[in-house]
């Protein structure tokens, strides 16, 4: 064998072995991937499904011991038990208009803050814009007495005005970023091109901006619905009255009835939980779109 045939020879075994190599750290790397996601969904997904079980056991088998995680038998009179010990019908209600106003008032006025920063230009513009960002640092518990001094003075303490107002000031400054990063996506081409057709500044804003603007929009008001529609601390700082409690409270409150009760707990539980994972599956696709496109563009 000449010794240019025994050099292409050992190329090929060479390449093999690389390309064997290679496939075997490509299949270890996918496979450490896939352990890494079980284990996250094992540990994000564990409580809920406990949650869920929990909800359908009789007393005698919630702390079993191995513990079941199918319910033998399902109880579904939980559910109708734990509703009607409290008047969580209203306290629906209250968190549904609470939610609603609140998630309205901060998609208009962070989207409108978020136009300025992002499509006008104006003195002191970019240094305003880091004071916002910088409040992302302020924990909330610092304007907690400012605010409730001036909500009192006011008289509107044990009303729904305290948690619904402060979403039509701004609209907070994670959601004035959100919004301002996709905003800066888009072209500003067409901002020029509707001046010359005579459109004003909020012309561009309503008729330009937000009719692309959807994705953003979605994942603004997931977050939103979300965060009203969980917050606790508010309406216990705010709301006296039982009337006015909204579900967080709600649950709370019958927890502290119900004592050792679990089965009921998680069954109300779970049915508070409910319109959030409806809604988050239901505009999943705008969610993760928003996200996405507000990292194209610094």
């Amino acid at each position: 064998m000449s010794t240019l045939a025994r050099r292409a020879s050992a190329l090929d075994r060479s390449e093999q072995s690389s390309t064997g190599t290679g496939w075997w750290r490509d299949r270890l790397d996918h496979a450490a991937v896939h352990v890494v996601l079980l284990v996250g969904v094992v540990v994000v997904a564990g409580p809920l499904a406990w949650m869920i079980s929990t909800s359908l056991k009789a007393p005698a088998d919630v702390f079993s011991f191995p513990p079941k995680w199918i319910p033998n038998p399902i109880v579904w009179s939980n559910y109708p038990s734990a509703l009607t010990t409290l008047p969580f019908g209203t306290y629906f209600e209250n968190t549904l208009t609470i939610t609603l106003l609140a998630m309205v008032g901060q998609l208009f006025s962070a989207a409108l803050v978020a136009f300025s920063f992002a499509r006008l230009r104006w003195s002191g513009r970019d240094a305003l814009f880091v004071v916002v960002l910088a409040t992302l640092m302020l924990p909330q518990h610092v304007t907690l007495v400012p605010q409730y001094i001036l909500f009192s003075q006011l008289r509107l303490v044990d009303t729904f005005l305290p948690l619904i107002l402060p979403a039509y000031f701004g609209g907070g400054a994670f959601f004035i970023f959100l919004l301002r990063q996709f905003f800066m996506t888009i072209p500003l081409e067409l901002d020029d091109a509707a001046r010359i057709d005579g459109c004003g500044d909020f012309g561009i804003f309503w008729r330009i901006i937000l009719p692309q603007a959807g994705p953003a929009l979605a994942a603004t008001a997931i977050f939103s619905f979300q965060w009203h529609w969980n917050d606790f601390l508010g309406p216990l700082i705010y709301l006296t009255s039982k009337t006015n409690f909204t579900l967080a409270l709600g649950l709370r409150l019958f927890q502290s009835e119900m004592g050792t009760e679990w089965h009921l707990v998680m069954a109300a539980s779970v049915v508070v939980m409910l319109p959030i994972v409806v809604v988050f599956f239901v505009a999943q696709k705008y969610f993760f779109q928003g996200v996405v496109f507000t990292g194209i563009k610094g």
